[in-house]
C-alpha cells in the first residue's frame, strides 16, 4: 500500500470531499447513531479518531460524545486546517500513519469511519489498539467489504484487498468482545462511467488506482462499464460499508490454586 500516494490523492480532494462524499457522510451519521445505542451514556474522558479527513465524522463525534480530551489523526497534515473549528475547541491533531503511530494510552474510544480499508494489516492494528485502550475501552470502526466498488473491479481488475465481515470479526475476537457488527450495500447512480471516475477523484478514493488514462483506455473503460452495468439511463456504483463496535477484553489471570487448606478427613 503506497501511503504517500494515498496521502497525495486525499490532499488533492480536500476542496471537493465534503460536498461529494455523501455516502461517507451517511455512513458517519449511522455510526454515530450506533455509538449512541451501544456505548455507555457516561461522558468519555479520552477519544481518538484516526483517519479523520476533513472532519465530517469528527464533528458528529464531538457534539454527540463531548469528550474531555479529543485527538484527531490523519495521514495528511493538510487535514489539520479542515478541522480548525475543533482544534479551536481543544482538540489535538496528530499527523501520521495510524498503523505505526502511538496513540495516547488509556484511550476510552478509538474510532474511525471509512479508513481501515487503506491499512496494510488491520489484524496487527487491532492488536496494537488493544494496548492503547483503557480497561473497558472500545474500538469502533467502519470500513468497506469485498463488494465495495465491485463495478470498478469487474472492469479494471483492480481494487483494494477488502476484508470480509467474518474476517474482521475473526481478527478481533482474540482480544475483544464484539458488541455490534453489520454490513449493508449502498448504491449510487451516475449519468455515465466518466462521472463515476470524477466522483472517485473528487472523494480521493483513487488512492492506489491509475492516475493517467489514455483516450483508448478511457473509452474502453466506459464501453465495458456500460455493457456490464448500464441501463440506458445511468450506471451504478456499489458501496459495501461494514460497521463494528468491539469492547476490549480484560484478560483475567488464571485463578490461583487454593493453598494451605487441609483435606477434611471424616
Amino acid at each position: 500500500m503506497n501511503k504517500a500516494l494515498i496521502a497525495e490523492r486525499f490532499s488533492k480532494a480536500i476542496g471537493t470531499y465534503a460536498q461529494k462524499a455523501d455516502i461517507q457522510q451517511q455512513i458517519a451519521e449511522k455510526m454515530t447513531c450506533l455509538l449512541q445505542q451501544h456505548l455507555p451514556a457516561t461522558p468519555f474522558n479520552k477519544v481518538v479518531e484516526f483517519g479523520c479527513g476533513t472532519g465530517n465524522y469528527s464533528r458528529l463525534l464531538y457534539h454527540t460524545l463531548q469528550p474531555k480530551q479529543f485527538f484527531l489523526n490523519d495521514l495528511c497534515n493538510g487535514m489539520q486546517a479542515c478541522c480548525h473549528d475543533l482544534l479551536d475547541q481543544g482538540a489535538i491533531f496528530l499527523t501520521g500513519d495510524a498503523e505505526t503511530l502511538d496513540f495516547p494510552e488509556d484511550t476510552e474510544l478509538l474510532t474511525s469511519c471509512s479508513t481501515l480499508q487503506w491499512f496494510e494489516s488491520p489484524e496487527n492494528f487491532f492488536h496494537r489498539c488493544h494496548h492503547r485502550l483503557s480497561r473497558n475501552g472500545y474500538l469502533a470502526i467502519t470500513t468497506f467489504g469485498q463488494e465495495n466498488m465491485k463495478e470498478i473491479r469487474s472492469v479494471t481488475g483492480q481494487g483494494l484487498p477488502y476484508r470480509s465481515l467474518s474476517e474482521l470479526e475473526a481478527a478481533l475476537t482474540p482480544h475483544y468482545d464484539l458488541i455490534h457488527s453489520e454490513e449493508e450495500r449502498l448504491h449510487r447512480s451516475f449519468p455515465s462511467p466518466l462521472q463515476v471516475l470524477y466522483h472517485l477523484k473528487e472523494t480521493g478514493v483513487t488512492g492506489t488506482g491509475k492516475q493517467h488514462w489514455t483516450r483508448r483506455e478511457l473509452n474502453r473503460f466506459c464501453e465495458e462499464y456500460i455493457r456490464l452495468f448500464g441501463d440506458n439511463q445511468s450506471v451504478p456504483l456499489t458501496y459495501h460499508p461494514i460497521y463494528i463496535i468491539a469492547k476490549k477484553r480484560s484478560l483475567s489471570p488464571d485463578p490461583s490454586p487454593k493453598g494451605g487448606e487441609e483435606e477434611n478427613v471424616l
